[in-house]
């Protein structure tokens, strides 16, 4: 679907969307449970749809309400023989291989768009060492187990995903487990919401010490009632029409959030006065949106980007190319990225999405100002499906089209 944005105020008050990553980690959290559980504030978003089939694909009973979701869980030890469809979420794809190993049984794990580039030599090497099934081909990657307790060294400056994706799996094996965190750690908030989504479901995991996180095993997840959290990381999207002449009240967030990305509050303020230089190794999926306001305002210096190649596209690279169309000026090195100020144009060429639902929003806000033409925005459904709903409702001028 193509929208035609014209320039147009965005003024109003907008609850921040359901946290996507938190609402991955409660879902699973209840669907290791045993009895039921009832999760409120979810949004139907593709990827936690894509979480909910792979937790029916393990034998959990799912019924979906408007706004929540009630979960029978079961433990994956039980679970037959399952095809694992992913759609596009790299979060459930690596979050999940490690629960379906507790299985004797095989499960193929499917997905499409970028998702089986994404790499997952973290996996790889743990089957290769637990004689453990991995095999990966065209039809998808199919693995098998049993998975058991032990030391895991795994690559602290790689996705967190693989990390928490252990910390899921390791309490229900016999035995306890660690994982060695090698190198810098990225992405640690990510970690310990996992890490804070286990307890709230009664299984214990702590820091032994800053590298090494320590796994009881022979642990139960417990059924709960619980609501997910507001999402720092969509909020921003709609906090950034206000550094573009917007006057946009975000409501529903949690000041005592461990999300990474609720440092945006502080980098949006850092562009507003000068031309900073911004560390997003905590922070990566917020480099579209600092890319655009940069543009838009002061410029700016972003470090720790190189992960931003294997995201839903090339991030940094195509950003680069569609902020170009407005005027911006913008420098890719292997992992830094710097945005200086330039003036600014009603770009004339149509804007790309390149199925990258942060590609839209950002390219949605900066349009907000100069108008533009955005082809393939249907890719927001990934995490924020109503999101040109909720802006439109504030001021945005937008037109659809058909593709």
């Amino acid at each position: 679907m193509t929208a035609n944005i014209k320039p147009s105020k965005i003024r109003g008050t907008l609850r921040a969307p359901s946290s996507k990553s938190m609402g991955h980690r409660l879902l699973i959290c209840a669907g290791l449970s045993e009895g039921e559980s009832r999760i409120d504030n979810i949004l139907y978003s593709e990827d936690i749809l894509a979480t909910l089939d792979c937790l029916s694909a393990m034998g959990a009973k799912i019924e979906k309400g408007e706004d929540y979701v009630t979960v029978c869980g079961t433990l994956p030890k039980r679970a037959g023989e399952g095809i694992y469809k992913c759609r596009e979420s790299g979060s459930t794809l690596r979050f999940f291989i490690p629960i379906a190993m507790l299985s004797e049984k095989e499960s193929l794990f499917t997905g499409y768009g970028r998702l089986m580039e994404r790499p997952m030599t973290v996996y790889e090497s743990i089957a290769k060492e637990k004689n453990l099934t991995y095999i990966k081909n065209s039809e998808g990657i199919t693995v098998g187990g049993v998975l058991t307790s032990g030391i895991f060294t795994v690559p602290g400056n790689i996705s967190s995903q693989f990390i928490s994706g252990l910390l899921f799996a390791l309490p229900l094996c016999e035995g306890d487990s660690e994982i060695e965190l090698t190198g810098g750690i990225e992405s640690k908030s990510y970690i310990d919401m996992t890490v804070y989504a286990m307890k709230l479901f009664g299984v214990d995991v702590y820091w032994k010490n800053e590298n090494t996180l320590y796994i009881k095993g022979n642990q139960q997840y417990g059924s709960r009632a619980i609501s997910v959290e507001g999402d720092y990381s969509n909020a921003a999207f709609l906090d950034a029409f206000n550094l573009l002449g917007g006057d946009v009240s975000v409501t529903g967030l949690d000041e005592n959030s461990l999300q990474g990305d609720k440092i945006y509050k502080e980098y949006f303020s850092a562009l507003r006065q000068g031309t900073p230089t911004l560390d997003i190794k905590n922070c990566p999926d917020l480099a579209p949106i600092l890319m655009t306001l940069a543009a838009a305002t002061n410029g700016c210096r972003l470090t720790n980007t190189a992960r931003l190649k294997i995201k839903e596209s090339d991030r940094g690279l195509v950003m680069a190319r569609e902020l170009s169309k407005f005027g911006a000026d913008i420098e890719l090195y292997e992992n830094e990225i710097t945005v200086n100020k330039a003036e600014l144009y009603i770009p004339k060429d149509t804007l790309y999405c390149h199925n990258d639902h942060r590609v839209v929003m950002s390219l949605a806000v900066l349009s907000s100002v100069y108008g533009g033409t955005i082809e393939g925005t249907e890719a927001v459904k990934k995490s924020f499906p109503d999101f040109f709903s909720k802006v439109t409702a504030l001021g945005l001028e937008v037109n659809f089209n058909d593709d």
